[in-house]
Order: C-alpha cells, then structure tokens, then sequence
C-alpha cells in the first residue's frame, strides 16, 4: 500500500508536516501528503512539548495517510512521563447500525499511561468487531466467521469469509444493535470527530475507499498529551496499583491470566528483545527479498528464517 502510494504519487516521502495553527496547547497541522507515520511522531512531539508547558495539548492533522499503529504514539508520550491518545479515521469498512453501506473506517484510538517502575497502560483498539485481516485469517483456515463481524451486500450478517471479505463491510464493535453495536459505532463517531472533522481532512465516506488508489487519501489524525504532574501527585503508583489489581484477580482458566491492556505487547517486545529481532517466516522473508529486488534496493538482512514456526 505505502509503496504503491509512492510510485503513484499519491503520497510523497519527501516532505515534513508543518504547523499551520497553534496556541500554547493547540496546534492544526498540514501533513502535506506524507507518510502517517511521519505526520504522527510529528504532532505528538508537539502535543507533547505543549502538555510539557501547559499541562495538557492537542494536536491535529489533516492531509496524511495511513498512520500504521494507533499506539506507537501513545507509547511515544509514555516515554516522556505522559499520558497520549492518538486517533485516526480510515477507509470506509464500518457499516454504522441499522445501514447497509459502509460509512466510517476500522478509526483506531488508543490510550496509553504511564505506571510506576517502567509499568504501563496501553489501549489499542480499532471501533470495529475486528480488523479486516481477521477476515483473512479466517479465510486461510477454512473456518466460518463469528457472528457479528461483518456483513454481506443485502446487509444481512455474514459467517463466509470469502463473502464478506468481497463486500469489505464490517460491523461496529459490539455487532448487531442487538448485542449494543451502536456503541461501537458511537466510538466510531468519536474518532472521526477528533480526527477528520476538527482537522478538516476527508470524513466518513468522504475518505478513499480502499485499493482506490487514483486519489489522495486525506486522512485525518489526533492526538492527545497530558502531563500528569499538572494533577494529583502519585499517578503512575495508583496507575500501576490498578493494574495489578486486576492481574492478581482470580482467573477462570489458571493457564489464563487476567491481563492488564498492553501486557500481552510488551512480553512480545521483550521476547524480540531477547531473540534480537523479529523472527520472520519463509514467506514474509521471500516476499521482502521480492520487493527489495524491485525496488532496486538492499535486501532487508536476516540472521535467521522461521521454517514452519521453527527458526532456522
């Protein structure tokens, strides 16, 4: 995607996001077509030198493109002491409840907090059942999706992957209306508020579809930092008290902890650190090699392959 978006000039990787508007704790930034990833580490440093001053900034973008991971940005203000949220409106997938056509994107947020002794809290999350790659997966594995994942084009739900990954309609979090859909969908407002319509970016199906890749995506970002020390004294101690209140909760399956948000990606980080790297399969390190070959530039080095889930 980010490389067809290149060679299609739709987006250029050339250029740094300015600020076009700001206050001590606001600021309106043009991404300019970049990449989302460089847009983003860009507001949140700013949001985040701001919060630094004031106690608490936010930040927003128009004219980027897809930001890749909703908590990279968090954890960005982690490091620094505070508290981040990043939001991001997307290509339309979400069919808001009682509709037949998708109206809003998978719009990722995430909040990520600071705990005690390098401890932390991060949320990340799409408003949608799922991400359309579960669809994917489910298709691989020849297994029927989970009701209230996605829908079919007469907007009836859909249990074929093959089906609903060719209507690319997923259903808000929560599923049906039955089952509270309608909350994911409100969540799915919220990001689009924070960060297509304060921005002034492309909202709601306004945004480029999916594989369109004959227009500028325009997407919108937001970003939010708060410096903790401008409140109560002791956050990160309560912070990480509330967590390992619910850790040490009595599980219903003992191979099966309660986890506290960001638990599971953070003993990932750590096993890649120890390992010294990301382990790629046979097919991931083909397809790099590919693309490198391509692109006319250096093959992504590699120390070791995984072979059918064992390093070699």
């Amino acid at each position: 995607m980010y490389i067809r978006d290149v060679q299609g000039k739709q987006t250029d990787p050339k250029i740094c996001p300015v600020i076009k508007k700001e206050s001590e704790s606001t600021a309106l930034v043009d991404g300019r077509n970049g990449f989302g990833a460089v847009v983003g580490k860009f507001c949140m440093e700013v949001a985040i030198e701001k919060a630094k001053q004031t106690g608490i900034a936010m930040v927003v973008a128009h004219g980027s493109n897809h930001y890749g991971i909703a908590g990279m940005y968090t954890l960005q203000a982690i490091e620094k002491g505070c508290l981040g949220m990043s939001f991001s409106n997307t290509s339309p997938f979400m069919v808001p409840t009682r509709a037949k056509e998708a109206a809003l994107g998978t719009n990722p947020l995430s909040l990520g907090c600071p705990g005690a002794s390098g401890d932390s809290f991060m949320l990340d999350m799409a408003t949608t059942a799922v991400a359309v790659g579960k669809l994917e997966i489910q298709r691989r594995k020849e297994e029927p999706l989970p009701h209230g994942w996605a829908m079919n084009d007469q907007g009836e739900v859909e249990t074929d992957a093959c089906v609903a990954l060719d209507a690319r309609k997923l259903m808000p979090l929560g599923g049906t209306e039955e089952n509270s859909g309608y909350k994911g969908y409100g969540l799915g407002m919220l990001v689009e508020i924070f960060s297509g319509i304060l921005s002034g970016a492309a909202y709601g199906p306004n945004v480029r579809k999916w594989g369109d890749y004959g227009k500028l995506a325009n997407l919108g970002h937001g970003f939010i930092a708060i410096d903790h020390t401008f409140f109560a004294p002791g956050f990160e101690e309560r912070m990480s008290d509330l967590m390992d209140t619910m850790r040490k909760m009595e599980p219903i399956d003992p191979s099966k902890p309660v986890l506290a948000h960001g638990d599971k990606e953070l003993l990932h980080m750590h096993k890649v650190e120890l390992e010294g790297g990301v382990t790629y399969v046979q097919n991931q390190h083909d397809t790099n090699a590919k693309l490198a070959e391509e692109l006319n530039v250096k093959p992504m080095v590699s120390k070791n392959v995984c072979v059918e889930g064992q390093t070699s």
